[in-house]
């Protein structure tokens, strides 16, 4: 069973409520920590939502997001550069551990190509990451979403990047939703070892359309959620769970009942 002392909330699982009613909610309700997405972030400023959080006594377990790597030019590459830095500040800024990476989508059908510049850019931008405290993490999708958000599809793909680039400023995310699939994702998550970097929580019913938005309620769906983090325990991580719940039906639902109902699932099955 897992501890509440673990539990955060990302943002876009009430993706109705504002940064500042995240932060007055999970302070209410005794949630620990957040996930913060950078366009929340942006509503009320950096340095306004760093003091919202810290006022309230809260921590913040991710940033998410950075990454978009591959580019059709130059130009768009240096401008893909500049966010990346700008949201690791960012990060720093509200004192998250992580970065979250969604790494981007290929520009063409050349997929070598496109993990190539994920690499690339991943290595360029960790000199500046190490020299804000800041580790990225590497956040493997579905691979159904190869198409619109990322080229790294796979856990194992994720893992055998980080060990390449060989840096203790770069990490895995696991997200139960885009990994749960794969008949080695328990011995995945111990090889990641140190390197796992976060947790990420939701379930999986088949998808009522759009696959990113149709996450299941922990709990609802097929993903064996308690044994996947008791693999991140034998893994040695102790960082926060992260509840990320992305589901278009959830916008319409009272806020305050689903962050009851994820408080009571994440003690009686994580």
């Amino acid at each position: 069973m897992a501890d509440l002392a673990r539990l955060s909330l990302n943002q876009r699982t009430i993706d109705q409520w504002t940064l500042t009613q995240v932060v007055e909610h999970c302070g209410r309700a005794g949630v620990p920590a957040i996930g913060v997405w950078r366009d929340k972030l942006a509503e009320v400023g950096v340095d306004c939502g760093a003091r919202l959080i810290a006022e309230a006594g809260l921590q913040v377990s991710s940033l998410c997001r950075g990454g978009f790597f591959p580019t059709t030019s130059a130009a768009d590459r240096a401008v893909r550069a500049d966010d990346n830095k700008r949201a690791v500040e960012e990060a720093a800024a509200l004192r998250a551990p992580v970065l979250v990476l969604v790494c981007g989508p290929p520009v063409s059908p050349d997929l070598a190509a496109a993990r190539r510049a994920v690499a690339d850019g991943i290595e360029a931008l960790l000199p500046f990451a190490r020299d804000q405290g800041v580790r990225l993490g590497i956040e493997p999708l579905h691979p159904m979403m190869i198409g619109e958000r990322s080229v790294i599809v796979s856990l194992r793909e994720a893992v055998e990047l980080a060990e390449r680039l060989d840096d203790e400023y770069l990490g895995v995310v696991v997200d139960a939703y885009h990994v749960f699939w794969d008949p080695d994702v328990e011995a995945l998550i111990e090889r990641a070892g140190s390197r796992l970097v976060g947790f990420h929580a939701s379930d999986w019913l088949t998808p009522a359309g759009d696959v990113t938005a149709s996450r299941a309620m922990i709990g609802d769906g097929l993903i064996a959620l308690r044994s996947m983090r008791e693999a991140t325990d034998r893994a040695g991580y102790r960082g926060f769970i992260e509840v990320e719940v992305i589901n278009d039906h959830h916008r319409h639902l009272d806020g305050d009942t689903l962050l009851q109902t994820i408080i009571q699932r994440f003690q009686s099955l994580l």
